[in-house]
């Protein structure tokens, strides 16, 4: 029995090597941990179990019959984040360049398959030069085996992406699938199709960084959710991010203890927005003055930042926030802020996550870009996740609020709960000087003096509709308050929807706009 003990420390300690010291400090000498390091990161100390440490390829091809390294490439196991159980897979860029084959698949499958079966998380660790072309086919199947797997645990549990290295090719659909991507800089990059392919095709020249690392995808993309600084900053994301959401569809968020204060007032609220209706504010002062202080985790910071959204907490209670930012092309709706909003909205609505929304929308933005890469659809896109939405819904509206960017914005019609209103609000097919132009335009023209006309007719207007009053009255608007009582009110309608049930029709699955 003591060889047989032997045996065994002898494979684990070999299985802990990885790929062996000099590609140990390749990987440092590059800005980047090692699999386990990240692993030992990630997970509260001394709780993480791993599976299938003993793991090899069983290919003889093109000399890999000489090159077996227990664990074949990817680290994968289970343990705690802040007590909770999560399952990951850490793919090892020392052991054959992390790259994917059958035995490597099968081992990140097997985690998914146990992550759905037990209603927990998974996080994926990519770092790896994509399939092992050695094994042929089968690292083809391999990919489609966990895209599969990706696509039936949508909307079931969580699924997180942290891109460390190197994901390109068919690599990056895996991740492509999953509800958030977290990036490092400069040292990570997904792309379909690489800087030399690219440059044979088309001719261009361009860098990998440029091409698909984390600022390109962060900013002009949108396929990153998160730009990391470094490995360390990105996984103490990925454990924020885990705070906010439940471990499954079938659960509730988390919340955190919370003793509400005799006055839960903002009186700062009433100072934010400005008197002259054209001049921007930055909505997330809004934000940080309604919700629990330094709560607020904004999602997708650097991709359409005509609309803000995030997860936050109200009385220690996990939101989501969706919010028009008039700062920035004056909080208009466009196609990527279409895009964003409704991806948010929909993860949320998968994990039970209730819905705050501030509006302050002066329309969809107008122009032939918009109209012919297809605005009309990709708007359609966030007015049906809000229409699908069954979680609790509630829109506060700052300011502006016009034509069909109103109903879009989780307005009463398409389902929302509780709909309140500043005194500032303005709800309306369009602004008054426009509405003016149009409904009076006989009147200006046959006038002495049309611009003193347009002047009082848009005045006339503004008195009529610029108001939240006309919606209030109709029930529209559930209730006029001043900015202060913002917090106050929410925390009261949350609780008050606590119990919510709301089902969808009987169906396989709706058609979304895509």
């Amino acid at each position: 029995m003591k060889k047989a003990f032997q045996t065994l420390d002898e494979k684990n300690a070999e299985a802990l090597k990885g790929g062996g010291e000099k590609r140990v400090e390749a990987q440092h000498s590059k800005g980047k941990l090692t699999a386990r390091e990240r692993i030992n990161l990630l997970f509260d100390e001394g709780s993480f179990e791993e599976i299938g440490r003993l793991v090899t390829h069983r290919s003889a091809n093109f000399g890999l019959d000489k090159q077996r390294f227990l664990g074949d490439g990817v680290v994968t196991g289970y343990g705690t984040i802040s007590g909770r159980l999560v399952y990951v897979f850490s793919q090892d860029f020392t052991v054959l360049g992390g790259s994917l084959a059958e035995a490597h698949a099968e081992k990140i499958c097997k985690i998914m398959d146990l992550a759905m079966k037990n209603g927990a998380p998974v996080i994926g660790l990519n770092d790896s030069g994509g399939a092992r072309i050695q094994e042929g086919v089968v690292s083809l199947g391999g990919y489609a085996d966990i895209f599969y797997r990706n696509t039936k645990a949508s909307g079931v549990i969580p699924q997180l992406s942290a891109i460390m290295g190197p994901c390109a090719g068919g690599a990056v659909y895996s991740p492509a699938l999953t509800d958030f991507i977290l990036m490092v800089e400069n040292t990570s990059y997904m792309f379909v199709t690489g800087p030399n392919v690219v440059k044979t095709v088309t001719h261009e020249e361009v860098s990998a960084e440029d091409l698909g690392g984390a600022s390109a995808h962060s900013t002009k993309s949108g396929v990153t959710h998160f730009s990391c600084a470094n490995e360390i900053e990105c996984i103490n994301r990925l454990k924020g991010i885990l705070s906010y959401i439940p471990q499954n569809c079938e659960e509730e968020p988390p919340s955190l203890p919370y003793e509400a204060a005799d006055d839960e007032s903002r009186p700062g609220l009433n100072e934010i927005v400005p008197e002259n209706p054209n001049q921007p504010y930055d909505i997330r002062e809004v934000i940080e003055g309604t919700i629990d202080s330094d709560s607020f985790l904004e999602v997708h910071k650097d991709y359409a930042d005509n609309i803000v959204v995030g997860f936050a907490r109200l009385a220690g209670k996990s939101i989501g926030v969706v919010a028009n930012q008039p700062a920035v092309l004056a909080g208009v709706l466009d196609i990527h802020a279409s895009q964003k909003a409704a991806r948010f909205v929909r993860f949320c609505d998968s994990f039970n996550i209730p819905l705050l929304v501030f509006v302050d929308v002066p329309g969809f933005l107008p122009g032939t870009d918009q109209e012919w890469n297809a605005i009309i659809t990709n708007g359609a896109k966030l007015l049906y996740a809000f229409s699908e939405a069954t979680v609790p819904r509630i829109s506060v509206i700052t300011r502006k609020a016009y034509g069909g960017a109103y109903d879009v914005m989780n307005s009463k019609h398409i389902g929302s709960d509780i709909n309140l209103a500043w005194p500032s609000a303005e709800i309306a097919v369009m602004g008054a000087k426009g509405a003016a132009e149009i409904i009076f335009k006989k009147e200006i023209r046959e006038a002495n003096d049309p611009d003193a006309k347009w002047k009082e007719k848009e005045q006339e207007y503004a008195d009529l509709f610029a108001n939240p009053y006309n919606a209030a009255a109709r029930g529209y608007v559930d209730e006029v308050i001043k900015p202060e009582a913002t917090r106050q009110k929410l925390i009261r309608a949350f609780k008050m929807l606590e119990n919510k049930v709301d089902t969808l029709p009987r169906k396989k699955h709706g058609n979304i706009p895509l």
